[in-house]
Order: C-alpha cells, then sequence, then structure tokens
C-alpha cells in the first residue's frame, strides 16, 4: 500500500477538517463498516445500496465511482464500506503519491478482479499518471511506451476488471475527461446536528466515554457539522474529563473543556474569529479578495478557502461576491455577542 503524503495541516487547529496521520489511526477505530451502521448522507446510501445490489447480482465489479465534498465529510469511509460490501479488497493512495507511471503500473497489475482502487486527492494527480489511467478505467488496460524516440513502442497489458473509487474536496480541479470516466458521482454534503449526535453517541460507546445528553447536543452543535471534527472534539473533551473531572462528560464539564478550547457555539474557532474579525475591521467588511485576507491574517489561501470559507458560507457569515468576500449581518451579531 503507498501511504498518502501528510497533507499541509494546522497543527493546532481543533476544527480543522483535516487531519494528520496519528489522527488518521485514531478514526480507522471509529469507522463504520457497512452502509447501515454509516450516519447521514440518506441519499447517498439509498443510491450506493441499489449500486451495489445489482452490481452483485450480476456477478460484476461496480463502475468507477467519484465522491466530493468537503474534508471530513466520510469520502474514506464510505469508499472502505463500498470494498466491504462488495466482499473486495481495497487498495488506498493519494493523486500526490502517484509520481511516477511504474507506481500506477505496479498497484493496477496487482488487482484482482472486482477490487477497489481508492485514490484520495486525485485532482493532485499530474497529467502523465491521469492519461495513463484512462484505458486502465475504460478498457481494463495499461499502456506502456517502452524506449525513446524512433524505437519507441507500447506495450499493452490486460488487466483485471476493477473499481476505482476516487475522492477529492476540489472538483472543478478534475479535468473533463477524468470526470467523465466514472460511472457514478457523489457529493457529499455537511451532515444535519441530529445526524452529527448519533456519530458522536457511536463514537462514545467505542471509546468508552461516560457522556450526558446535553453534553452530546452541545459537541455536536459545535462540530461544524463534520463527523471528524466531532470526533475530534469528543476526544479532546474526553481527555478533559479525566484530567479536571471524574471521567464523566457532563454538559458543564463538555462546556468547560470547548471553552478551553475556544470553540465558541457555532463552531468558531479563534482562527475563523480572526478572519472575520479582519474583514470587518480593516476592509470595511468587504467586498475583498481571498489573498488579501490570507496577508492580513497571516494564513494561506488554501488554507482559508478549504477549510474556513465553506463552514462560514454554509452558517450564513461570509458570502462570495464577483468582487470579494464579504461579512454578513449575522457574523456582525455573532462577533458582537462573544
Amino acid at each position: 500500500m503507498i501511504e498518502r503524503e501528510e497533507e499541509n495541516i494546522p497543527q493546532d487547529r481543533v476544527v480543522t477538517e483535516g487531519s494528520t496521520g496519528e489522527e488518521r489511526q485514531f478514526e480507522v477505530g471509529l469507522r463504520p463498516q457497512n452502509l447501515q451502521e454509516f450516519v447521514g448522507q440518506d441519499e447517498i446510501k439509498e443510491n450506493l445500496s441499489i449500486f451495489i445490489e445489482a452490481a452483485k447480482k450480476r456477478e460484476e465489479p461496480i463502475e468507477h465511482v467519484l465522491l466530493y465534498g468537503n474534508p471530513g465529510l466520510g469520502k474514506t469511509t464510505l469508499a472502505h464500506i463500498i470494498a466491504h460490501e462488495l466482499g473486495s479488497q481495497i487498495r488506498v493512495t493519494s493523486g500526490p503519491a502517484l509520481e511516477r507511471v511504474g507506481d500506477l503500473a505496479a498497484i493496477l497489475s496487482n488487482l484482482g478482479r472486482g477490487d477497489v482502487l481508492f485514490i484520495d486527492e486525485i485532482h493532485r494527480m499530474n497529467k502523465t499518471i491521469e492519461e495513463v489511467l484512462y484505458p486502465a478505467m475504460e478498457d481494463c488496460a495499461l499502456d506502456i511506451i517502452v524506449g525513446k524516440g524512433p524505437t519507441a513502442r507500447t506495450l499493452r497489458l490486460n488487466l483485471e476488471k476493477f473499481t476505482i473509487i476516487g475522492a477529492t474536496t476540489r472538483l472543478s480541479l478534475l479535468t473533463s475527461p477524468l470526470r467523465d470516466r466514472f460511472g457514478a458521482t457523489f457529493h457529499l454534503n455537511f451532515y444535519e446536528n441530529n445526524h452529527i449526535a448519533q456519530i458522536v453517541e457511536r463514537s462514545a460507546r467505542l471509546l468508552n466515554v461516560s457522556i450526558d445528553t446535553p453534553a452530546v447536543e452541545l459537541l455536536a452543535h459545535r462540530s461544524r457539522r463534520t463527523p471528524r471534527i466531532s470526533n475530534r472534539l469528543l476526544k479532546r473533551v474526553r481527555d478533559y474529563a479525566e484530567v479536571r473531572a471524574d471521567g464523566h462528560v457532563s454538559e458543564s464539564v463538555c462546556r468547560s473543556a470547548l471553552e478551553m478550547l475556544q470553540v465558541d457555539h457555532a463552531g468558531l474557532d479563534q482562527t475563523d474569529r480572526r478572519i472575520l474579525t479582519a474583514i470587518i475591521e480593516k476592509f470595511g467588511g468587504g467586498p475583498v479578495g481571498l489573498t488579501t485576507i490570507a496577508a492580513a491574517t497571516q494564513e494561506e489561501v488554501q488554507t482559508i478557502e478549504d477549510v474556513h470559507e465553506p463552514f462560514l458560507i454554509q452558517i450564513g457569515f461570509l458570502e462570495r461576491t464577483p468582487r470579494g468576500r464579504v461579512v454578513t449581518e449575522h457574523a456582525y451579531k455573532h462577533l458582537r455577542d462573544n
């Protein structure tokens, strides 16, 4: 298995949707194993169940699947569930890890019939790898060029019929030829608070955390509608309860832990508030460009665009206009009250 390279993740942020290598190991233990255990994304689950059942009845591998949405919403989990439901082996890699054609050829040639290859951050594959992948996805064949110049020739290696599951946070960065080769595309949305609460309850059981219902609801409300963040907050609150309380997570213990973590009642952390404050105080509330915001807050453009902005827009604190980003009245009120 080719390991995914570490993402550029702010290590001190408790509400970032990205995850470190250590945290991925923590997430694996909480990962649902089948569609029935998977909470939320009901329309996707229904479509996938039909998709998978039909393929199993025909005794054929399913078509290639593309999953897209913000980080932490369950794309990797769904990929493993699909493989598990099919009774198939899954190999995991990422776009940046596929640097050479030989890397891809080695993985594809070792896949058995019906196996799943999961490519995370598929939008970050280089063009050469992408073009080699086209015949593999369409014809289950790998075209390898041997030699250079006039003596170069193409060898075609036949492959077993397999399934690629691609995951991306930036669908717009995928080329049209690559997108068109996926038979099914699913968009993962932010979760409803009641679904996040169910995820917190399930994770608490698996971690043997004693937690009251009001504390579960409080965590769900501050988890930015993202399962990865809810699990991370639960982990931090559990640690706080073990050190500062008797290990039991009551509502007051949970609230104290979240205050220490500087996660407010809307799920915003210090960095979110600094971005909104900078737009208001330095640029009159906007409109202002993303690069200017990044310079004013000393945050990376990609971090703001991928981590902060989607949630701030989702909860109505930020608007994206043709002239730039604009802070809304809801954000003004929130900052005044906090």
